[in-house]
This record gives C-alpha cells, sequence and structure tokens, in this order.
C-alpha cells in the first residue's frame, strides 16, 4: 500500500489530504494490471468507478457494423477513465442494460486502480477535486468532439466513406460459366460466344481446376495451330487464384494487380458462386482506374505524360474512398511498377536490339520499400552478367531514364540512377563496390548503404538476380564494419517521442515533425539493421517484420503492433502529402503538428513510442 501510495500521492484525488486519509482511500480502491489489447471496460456494462491509469495507454473506441472500430481518445498514464458514468453517479441519469457505450482496451501493458463511486463520494464535496474532474471532463469532451468533427468533415468531402470497403458478393457476376476438363476447346469457345463472357471457369466436383480466357484460346489454340479436338485441360491456366465472396473490393483490385491477371473467380468456402473480372470490377467503381492502366500497358513514348494524371487520379479515389493504407500501397506500388516495367521494355525497343545477356533492374527508396504513391524522384541501379555488355547497358540505362522522366519521374539530385556508372554493372563489379563501402564506412558511404538496401528487383532474370544476392550477402558477412557503423549511426539519431498529454501539444516547443527524417527513415534503417544482423538482406518493412518475427528476432505481438504503427505513420503521411499536392503547394516532409486533428496526434503520440522501442532494441542487440 505504500507503494501504491508513492504512485499516487501527487495526483489530484490524493492531494491536499493527510496520508492516512488517502491510505484508508487506496484501501477501498482495488488495483488492476491489463494485458495488451485486453478489454478494460466493456461496452453495455455499468461501470463501478473512475479507472486512474498508472502506467501504460488505452483507447476509448466504438465498434462499426462493418467490423472496424472508431477510437475516440486516447488515454495516459495520468489520466482517468469512466467519465460516461458520472451522470449515473450524480443520480441525473439511470443506468439501462440496453444503453449503448463505448469501449475501453489496453494498447499496452496497463497498471491501474479502480476508485469506486463510494470512495468519490467521500471526496465529492472537496472544491478541488470538484474543480479537477469538470476540468478533465471538459477537456476530453472537446477532444472527442473535435474527433468526431474531423470523421464527419471527412465523410461529407468524400461522400460515400465505404465506397472502396463494399463486399466482392456485391459485385460479382453470376451465374458461372463452366466446363469439364474433357471438354473440347470447340465447345469451349461456343459457351463463351453464346453468352459473350470472356473465360470460362474449368471445374470437377464444383471445385475450380482452371481457367481459359479469350487470350488463351488466341495465344495457345490459334496461335499454335492447335487441333480442334484439344480438351480444355491441355490449355487452361490449372490453379486459378480466387477469392472469398467476403473480402472486399480492394482486395479483388490488389490481388488482380499483383498477378497481372483479369479474371478472378469468388469462392464460399469450397463452393464456387461467382467470379469478377478486372474491367467489370472498375468499371463498375471507378473508370479513371480501368483508363490508367490501359493508358500504362498500351504506352508508347508520346503518351508516357499522359501517366502521372492519371495515376494521380487513382490515388485520390483510394485516398477518398478511405482504403487501408497497405493495401493503398499495394496497389499504388503495382501500377508503378507496371510504368517501370514499360518504360524499359521502351528502351530495349528504342535501341533496336535485344539484352546480349541477362541483366536486372533494381529501384530503391520508397519505390525499393513498396511504399512509393505520389511519383518521386528516380533512385535505382542494373545488375548485368556480362561486363563485356557495358556499352549496351549504358545505353539502356540512359533509355529508361529519359523515359522514366517523361512518365512523370523526376531525376535524382543525389544521381542514384543506373545512368551513372557507380550505380551499375555486373556481379563482380557490384561486389568490389560493396566491399570498398564496407571497408570505408564514412558518413556518405553509410547514406549510400542505407538507400542501396532499401532495393527491391522490379524487372528481369531470376537467376541472376539469386547470384547477385548471394555475392551481396558474402560480402556483407565480411564487412562487419559496416554494420557496426551503421548501428551507431543510428544511435546518434534517436526518434522523438510525444509523451506530454495531447492537449499539451500545442505548448511544447516543438512545433513541427519531420517525418521522413525524424521517424520513416529511422524506422526503415532499424529494420535493416536488425535484419542484416540475422541474416536478412532485402525485402520491405512489412516484409523484413514477418521473417523477424519467423527467426524469432521479434514477437509476434510486437511485430503486429509495429506494423499497426508503420501503417499509422504512413497514413497521416499520405494524406499530408496529398494535400500539398492538391493545393499546388511544395511537397515536404515536416508536420505542423497544430495542423493535425486530435484524432492524428493520438494516433502519432501512440506510434512514435512503438517505433522508439524498436530504434532501442535494434541499437542494442
Amino acid at each position: 500500500m505504500e507503494q501504491l501510495y508513492e504512485k499516487v500521492r501527487n495526483h489530484p484525488f490524493f492531494t491536499n489530504i493527510e496520508k492516512e486519509t488517502a491510505l484508508e482511500l487506496l484501501h477501498g480502491c482495488m488495483q488492476q494490471t491489463f494485458q495488451h489489447k485486453q478489454v478494460i471496460f466493456e461496452a453495455n456494462k455499468q461501470r463501478e468507478g473512475l479507472l486512474l491509469l498508472l502506467s501504460g495507454v488505452a483507447e476509448v473506441y466504438v465498434e462499426a457494423t462493418n467490423g472496424r472500430h472508431e477510437v475516440l481518445e486516447v488515454v495516459q498514464a495520468g489520466e482517468l477513465i469512466g467519465f460516461s458514468s458520472l451522470a449515473d453517479f450524480l443520480g441525473i441519469s439511470e443506468w439501462k442494460e440496453s444503453e449503448q457505450m463505448v469501449e475501453v482496451r489496453a494498447t499496452e501493458e496497463v497498471l491501474a486502480i479502480l476508485i469506486p463511486f463510494t470512495i468519490l463520494k467521500k471526496r465529492w464535496d472537496d472544491q478541488g477535486i470538484y474543480d479537477y474532474l469538470l476540468t478533465q471532463v471538459a477537456g476530453r469532451l472537446k477532444d472527442v468532439y473535435n474527433s468526431l468533427a474531423e470523421q464527419i468533415k471527412q465523410s461529407r468531402q468524400y461522400g460515400d466513406s465505404d465506397t472502396m470497403v463494399i463486399r466482392v458478393q456485391d459485385m460479382m457476376s453470376t451465374p458461372v460459366l463452366t466446363a469439364s476438363p474433357s471438354t473440347p476447346i470447340t465447345e469451349v469457345a461456343r459457351m463463351m460466344g453464346n453468352d459473350r463472357t470472356s473465360s470460362v471457369l474449368i471445374t470437377h466436383d464444383s471445385i475450380p481446376r482452371g481457367i481459359i480466357t479469350e487470350r488463351d484460346l488466341v495465344n495457345r489454340v490459334l496461335a499454335k495451330g492447335q487441333p480442334a479436338t484439344i480438351t480444355a485441360e491441355k490449355i487452361m491456366t490449372s490453379k486459378p487464384i480466387t477469392i472469398s465472396r467476403f473480402s472486399y473490393y480492394y482486395d479483388a483490385l490488389s490481388i488482380l494487380l499483383q498477378h497481372g491477371i483479369k479474371h478472378l473467380p469468388v469462392m464460399d468456402g469450397d463452393k464456387l458462386v461467382g467470379i469478377v473480372t478486372l474491367s467489370d470490377l472498375l468499371r463498375k467503381k471507378n473508370e479513371s482506374m480501368m483508363k490508367t492502366i490501359q493508358t500504362i500497358e498500351t504506352a508508347r513514348e508520346t503518351t508516357l505524360p499522359k501517366i502521372k494524371p492519371a495515376l494521380y487520379d487513382v490515388l485520390g479515389t483510394l485516398i477518398k474512398g478511405n482504403v487501408p493504407t497497405f493495401h493503398l500501397l499495394d496497389i499504388m506500388t503495382r501500377l508503378n511498377d507496371r510504368i517501370v516495367h514499360r518504360c524499359i521494355e521502351l528502351a530495349i525497343d528504342s535501341i533496336g536490339t535485344p539484352p546480349p545477356c541477362p541483366f536486372c533492374f533494381y529501384q530503391m527508396g520508397s519505390s525499393g520499400r513498396a511504399e512509393q504513391v505520389l511519383l518521386t524522384d528516380q533512385d535505382h541501379f542494373l545488375v548485368y552478367e556480362n561486363i563485356k555488355s557495358n556499352l549496351y547497358f549504358e545505353q539502356l540505362s540512359n533509355e529508361i531514364v529519359r523515359l522514366l522522366e517523361l512518365a512523370g519521374y523526376e531525376r535524382c539530385k543525389g544521381r542514384m540512377m543506373s545512368n551513372y556508372p557507380n550505380w551499375r554493372g555486373d556481379i563482380s563489379t557490384w561486389k568490389e563496390r560493396i566491399h570498398s563501402w564496407s571497408i570505408q564506412a564514412t558518413n556518405e558511404n553509410l547514406l549510400l548503404t542505407q538507400n542501396f538496401l532499401s532495393y527491391r528487383k522490379i524487372y528481369g532474370d531470376q537467376q541472376l538476380h539469386q547470384d547477385f544476392e548471394k555475392g551481396l550477402t558474402d560480402q556483407l558477412k565480411r564487412g562487419k564494419i559496416l554494420l557496426y557503423r551503421l548501428t551507431e549511426l543510428e544511435r546518434e539519431h534517436q526518434v522523438p517521442t510525444l509523451e506530454q498529454p495531447l492537449r499539451a501539444l500545442f505548448n511544447l516547443q516543438r512545433k513541427q515533425l519531420d517525418m521522413k527524417k525524424e521517424v520513416l527513415f529511422p524506422t526503415h534503417h532499424c529494420l535493416q539493421i536488425l535484419a542484416l544482423k540475422h541474416g536478412i538482406l532485402s525485402g520491405t518493412p512489412l516484409e523484413r517484420i514477418d521473417r523477424l518475427i519467423d527467426s524469432k528476432a521479434l514477437s509476434t505481438t510486437f511485430g503486429e503492433d509495429l506494423k499497426q504503427s508503420i501503417e499509422e505513420l504512413l497514413s497521416i503521411y499520405i494524406k499530408h502529402r496529398w494535400n500539398q499536392h492538391k493545393q499546388n503547394q511544395p511537397l515536404i516532409s515536416k508536420l505542423q503538428l497544430i495542423h493535425l486533428s486530435t484524432r492524428e496526434k493520438e494516433i502519432l503520440t501512440s506510434a512514435l513510442k512503438r517505433i522508439r522501442e524498436l530504434q532501442l532494441f535494434a541499437v542494442s542487440t
């Protein structure tokens, strides 16, 4: 009890009274501990008093009909929970079992004490307690109103907030045209013509075994002169990718873009219930998306400038539709990758001769991390099999850079592009380059390494890619000083935290936060360091987290929480950049804290705390 008293003695509820009186009050309270994600107060359950948080963080939220939840406020150490029950305590209203109330749960381990209303009653005549509770209620009410007002404002601005979260079952086509594996291909073609559809599902015992599209008929039958008696199973694409009827629109769109397919069978468990196509999906929800994909796939040098505005139309639709951030990034990454693919194809065509040996094209920076939204500057490098082909790939690199610039990607001011000799070469050249960075771990080389380690293969030969990564792994194993210096550099640049109560943010000396330099870059660098320490060379931040969880370097709970924090930070950052773009302002990464909504400040505070934990762990292990 003495230890508990020391924790609460400076709280307004226990000040201005004798220690013995405070201890007597504490005897009537109950100390409680709640684990991560444990429910503290259930909805529709009467509160027994006020809960004072001694440590940890909790969130107050309401459940939505679609299974998601809206956070009304975040409560931190030193604050109270349970004000909604004060009306019952004061006799203003009487609690009813059917009454709709908010739910509260711990977002990290919480230590708290429950102050029953019987104890509160003993302190109610104290003017100091009365003033304190009135101030707390007024302040919290203001924050909740601000949060709700922000949500209503967005809802009015964007119209239907669920434009992108309708279910696949509400958009699929039924019934599905099916045939057996032994059906002659002439019959399959006749079925397509009669039904005016572009695909037929090949099923056995009502289970999809394959799919045949109009393109398959042309490329696999007519172009190859196959006999009319050939059966469906001989030309079908086996094991078609499927989706659940209960998945969301953005899930279906992401799968179609990711796998480069245009037909997606819809399942209810093991039962085939419908099909969605890329054309139907885009036509029903947003014609500009379909036009964007068509613009990319059929782009010529003269039409490349049309891609950027079309791509931004898609981004605006996704943001207005409140598509979850990771799904938004997945869709935009696939579209950006298609642009790069097309530019490489056009570059090869413009040279007039095919590449003399296998090569790979890699992106770095935001594209390498699969976090590119708005078109940023170019960050890329080339790896090829034979050094004798250097003249060809010099020409190819120059063409790629020129065409990407036409498509809207500015040239990198730091010259980290494959048209510069130090960003292309064969595997041996790259080994020497990494070795040089390792033994000369200057600040400049460390920055080059950090950007390089965000690489992602976009185009090229898979075997060459594997050989490249093997050589890279061998060099990094020998370069221990490089990993040490990367760790030291990260230790010198700590992620900021906003530990003070949210209502005090406006009174802080810190008025702004550089999301890129102070938050996102340190997050990526810490994951790079942890991954290298556990033999993980490449991958997007999410892939690195998953592999670190698999290797037991991170706990599953912390890893999933880390993903959530990254998604929340990126969501704020993306909307911030998008608003700058819409207002024709320079794209800067600094956030003015005063311009953030109450909910964004709450999210930012919690996320920064978790990123700081990652940083401390990365530089100490």
